[in-house]
């Protein structure tokens, strides 16, 4: 697995360290939305040497290279997404898990409405839509 994961890497002009190679795989492998800690509390126990600022530093290069892409959908975190599909984010807001929600034809609308309210001379480079309520299993 570690190999498909440094191929991903090695496109996107990225040095496939194994500490990179850690971050991308549980990125990957955990689509939980993580943010630096919990990307750190995770991978420090089995990489001893990993700091908080080398998680940081990875996820921005990562970003940079647009194999992840940074989330905003609480005010005090940046949580982190391999998922590079066009997507939104749901957060239910009693057991606070974000989920994915995958609905090509609504985004490809909703993205092309967007570009067509926008004023002359404004253009676009990302939308990201994030939906706050109940989860199917908190709605119970």
């Amino acid at each position: 697995m570690e190999i498909k994961y440094a191929e991903v890497l090695m496109k996107a002009d990225i040095r496939p360290s194994i500490q990179r190679i850690a971050v991308y795989s549980y990125l990957c492998e955990h689509p939980v939305h993580p943010d630096v800690e919990t990307v750190y509390d995770a991978l420090n126990p089995l990489y001893p040497t990993l700091s908080k600022t080398t998680v940081y530093n990875t996820l921005k290069l990562f970003e940079e290279k647009k194999i992840v892409q940074s989330i905003k959908i609480e005010d005090d975190k940046l949580r982190f997404d391999a998922e590079m599909k066009d997507h939104l984010h749901f957060k239910c807001m009693k057991c606070g898990k974000i989920f994915d929600i995958f609905s090509d034809d609504q985004i490809k609308k909703e993205n092309n409405r967007c570009m067509n309210i926008l004023p002359d001379g404004f253009s676009m480079s990302k939308i990201q839509t994030n939906i706050w309520g109940m989860c199917p299993e908190c709605s119970k």
